[in-house]
């Protein structure tokens, strides 16, 4: 109606100040007038989720058939501005039959039966209802008839083509695909950080209860710091639990809509911390670190220092997991590509090493817990560009990881 009421106030100017809806030929005039009105408004993007409402609740079209959100391409606008103009169209057809044919078909079929309509002259093709009175109920009948198959045509006609005009596009199918990618890919990350965080908790907790039990009666300082290690792990891993079952709370029934990932421990922040804890087990564990000539690990990228130190992480827990010999640790920033000038791009470099003979026992063990430790590892280091090697190397059990940093990370 808007949009006739403006385009009928137009013709009626153009046809000489005439009122347009006392002539049925303006009023058609102005209802095809308004037609591109309609078109023109139906290419907003917000057009089609207000549709699909509609014709979802209208129609009795399953909503997997059509597309959600706003449109994105002008091809996807194009068919919706198609669809909101055939709507409004034939919905003021309907509107205006429905408007004007009951109270016809009324007075056709009371017209036999009240004296006082008998005396206007009505004449129905070639019959004269004066003369032949019961013909008018008939043609009553028939115009309602026919404007209820008129209303039920429209609604199977709208309802046919809504999936067509209203359904996902080849880009709508694909910006799709592309937000179960990244809703999946922030679920496989929270997955993998409960894994490394709770799984190296278990382990830390599970070691450190052993060893304290081995030395009860004999050192009791070392109980004491075992079980002071157990507490401050159980802790930590506390809060890196709820953090991450929150951020799942927060996307239940939705996905997770790419939501931020909760803050994780750093090189920076946690890795001397990190030693420290590893090293209450009991077993020495020999760190040389080289951030460069920052001096310290806090000028390291987010990522990466977040990153680096989850592998870290798992290195240890292997190391400990796997054996009882010493552990040698190296973590150092190296420059790569020198010889090619100013385009040489800085990478950390995490290397950790354990004694020959209990690497060797090591391996297949970490192999039938299936590896998921060192294979988010990998995952981890893939991300930013780098790559993990874990296996022998000259006679002893090598973790290597390397992550490249400013121009080499992608």
């Amino acid at each position: 109606m808007p949009y006739f009421l403006l385009t009928e106030v137009v013709v009626g100017v153009l046809a000489g100040g005439a009122n347009a809806g006392a002539s049925l030929p303006l009023s058609l005039a102005a209802y095809a007038a308004a037609l591109p009105l309609v078109a023109a408004t139906g290419l907003s993007g917000l057009v089609r989720p207000m549709s699909v409402a509609a014709a979802r609740a209208l129609c009795g079209v399953p909503g997997e058939r059509f597309a959600e959100g706003r449109a994105r391409s002008w091809a996807a606008r194009a068919r919706a501005s198609a669809w909101w103009t055939l709507h409004l169209g034939i919905g003021a057809l309907v509107s205006g039959i429905s408007l004007a044919v009951p109270p016809m078909a009324v007075v056709l079929l009371a017209l036999p039966f009240v004296s006082a309509l008998r005396d206007f002259p009505v004449r129905l093709g070639p019959f004269d209802a004066q003369a032949q009175p019961y013909v008018a109920p008939l043609f009553g009948a028939g115009l309602l008839a026919g404007l209820v198959l008129c209303a039920v045509g429209a609604g199977a006609l709208l309802a046919r083509l809504a999936p067509v005009l209203l359904g996902p596009t080849a880009a709508d199918r694909l910006a799709a695909a592309e937000e179960r990618a990244a809703d999946l890919a922030v679920r496989n990350r929270l997955a993998r950080e409960l894994h490394d965080a709770v799984g190296h908790a278990l382990s830390a907790v599970t070691l450190q209860a052993s060893a304290a039990r081995r030395v009860l009666d004999s050192d009791p300082g070392f109980v004491r710091e075992a079980l002071a290690a157990i507490e401050e792990t159980t802790r930590r891993t506390v809060g890196e639990l709820d953090a991450v079952l929150g951020l799942l709370r927060e996307g239940d029934g939705a996905g997770t809509g790419g939501g931020a990932l909760p803050a994780a421990p750093t090189l920076a922040a946690d890795l001397d911390g990190l030693l420290a804890r590893s090293r209450a087990f009991g077993t020495p564990i020999t760190a040389h670190q080289d951030p460069g000539p920052a001096g310290d690990w806090r000028w390291l990228p987010a990522i990466a220092s977040r990153e680096a130190h989850r592998i870290v992480q798992e290195g240890l827990s292997n190391a400990l997991r796997h054996g009882t010999g010493p552990v040698d640790l190296r973590i150092l920033v190296r420059v790569r590509g020198e010889r090619d000038g100013p385009g040489g791009y800085e990478e950390l470099e995490i290397t950790m090493t354990n004694d020959p003979a209990v690497a060797a026992e090591a391996a297949p063990r970490a192999r039938t817990t299936g590896g998921r430790g060192l294979h988010g590892a990998a995952e981890r280091a893939s991300l930013l560009g780098g790559r993990v090697e874990a296996g022998p190397h000259e006679g002893r059990w090598r973790l290597r990881a390397v992550l490249p940093l400013g121009e080499g990370a992608r």
